[in-house]
This record gives structure tokens, sequence and C-alpha cells, in this order.
């Protein structure tokens, strides 16, 4: 299908903007016919996060309590957090699938075609944030019985900041599973060590506040935190600095997980 969407002798170098959108476009279609053949994988996606939701809420209540909260419920507080989670461990291991391309010999001939190379990976990572949008919106209007206050735009708004961040923690991932390609023990064992203590000093599970005073201080080099700040601020209805910080580590993120992937492309392709 992209073989037959790019005319013939065009180069990825010499691809323009709207090229590389176009590119961009015909990469996230090819990423995303996979999920919309097999529906069974969405519809469990969205159950984690219920339980998660269902399960873990009433405990984190109970064990913290109200004031850690900054005055918001629980559910008002944690389903942001759940958001974030679903996008991380969603964008962190684009790259996986990149591993078996590259095992069947399909990434080969993906790259004999004139694609631009940075919309190989904004294309599988918006394919990543495309659930992400539904399933954010599905599970805040399920919580809402329950108690949870939906403001659409502003929980649209951190949707669309988290596809930001989600472009270059994708980008990072896809350069990770070139750099360990043919060793896939090294790409799971990088992405599971770095994922779950950025996952803890964000304090998406548990209010960073609670935590020691070198947790803290370590929280604020983790640009996590300020992307769960910004969502919890948004999901909330309100739009101050924490999301105009959150933006920031989003953009940012997303500008050196592109400088990065490009660059490991044109290496790996020279």
């Amino acid at each position: 299908m992209i073989e037959q969407a790019v005319a013939p002798g065009v180069t990825a170098q010499k691809r323009g903007p709207r090229s590389v959108v176009t590119d961009t476009w015909f990469v996230f279609w090819r990423e995303m016919l996979l999920p919309m053949r097999d529906p069974f994988s969405l519809i469990f996606s969205l159950i984690q996060p219920l339980v998660f939701l269902g399960l873990f809420g009433p405990l984190l209540g109970s064990a913290v309590g109200a004031p850690a909260f900054g005055g918001q419920s629980t559910l008002q507080w944690f389903l942001p957090g759940v958001v974030v989670m679903i996008a991380l461990f969603g964008t962190s291991m684009t790259g996986s699938n990149l591993q078996y391309e590259l095992v069947t010999g399909s990434y080969e001939r993906i790259l004999a075609t004139p694609l631009s190379r940075s919309s190989l990976m904004i294309g599988r990572a918006l394919k990543e944030w495309a659930p992400l949008v539904l399933q954010g919106l599905l599970i805040s209007v399920v919580c809402i019985p329950f108690g949870f206050v939906f403001y659409p735009l502003h929980v649209v708004l951190g949707l669309v900041i988290l596809g930001v961040f989600g472009i270059g923690l994708g980008a990072l991932s896809y350069a990770l599973a070139l750099v360990s390609q043919n060793k896939e023990w090294i790409f799971w064992g990088v992405q599971q060590t770095l994922l779950f203590p950025l996952m803890i000093l964000s304090g998406i599970m548990l209010p960073i506040e609670a935590g020691p005073g070198w947790m803290k201080v370590a929280s604020l080099f983790n640009p996590l935190t300020y992307l769960v700040n910004a969502e919890r601020e948004l999901f909330a209805g309100r739009i101050g600095m924490d999301t105009m910080w959150g933006l920031v580590a989003a953009v940012v993120t997303a500008a050196v997980g592109l400088v990065v992937g490009i660059r490991t492309i044109s290496r790996n392709t020279n």
C-alpha cells in the first residue's frame, strides 16, 4: 500500500512539508489496519484502566487521605494519571513492532520506498495515540456516574498534549529498537528499567508530595511529572501554569525524540 502511495523517483531527502504530512498519513493508516482487524485488543485495552480505577482508586483514597489530592476527589485526581499511564506504556513499546518487522524483512521493503524518515516514526507514534483519545474519552464518560466531573474541551486539550509527548517517546522507542536490533532483550531491558522509575517519580499512582524529600527533588528532573500535573489540572477544568509546563515538556520530548530518531534511522540506512 505504501509502496504505491508515493510516486517513484522522488527521494525522501527532497520531500517538502506537505509530502511529510502525506507520508505520515500513509504510515499511520498502515499501522492502524492491524488493530482494526483485531478489535479484541482495543476492547481489552479498555478493561485494564477500568480495573485500575475500580480496584486501586478506593484503596488510594483510604491509604493516602483526601488532603494529598489538593482538595479534589480521588477519582478526579487518579483518572488523569491512568490516562497518562496508558499513553506511556503504549508509545514506549512502539519499537517492539519494529523489531518484528526487522526480523521478517518488511522494514527493509518500507525503506525502499521514498517515504520521509520522520514520517516512519510520527506515523507509528500517532497510531498509539489515536486509540488513547478514544480510551480517554470513554473512560471519562464511564466515570461520570461515580463522581467524575467531565470537562470536554479541557480533556481533549489534555489528550492533544499527550499526543505530542507520545510522538517524542515513540520516536525514542523506535530509535532504541534500531540500535538493539536482533537483541530484543536489550530493548525490553532498557524500556522496563526506565519506564517504572519515570512512572513512580512522576506521581502517576501516588502523590509525590507523600514521599521523602529526595523523591520530590528527583521528580523535578522528570519530564513526565510536568505532563501528569498538566493533565490533572486540565481534567479538573482549569488551565494554568501546570498546563503550560506540561506543554513545554511535551514539545521538548517530541523535539528530542525526533532528532534522535531521524539520526538513528539515517545512520542505520547509510
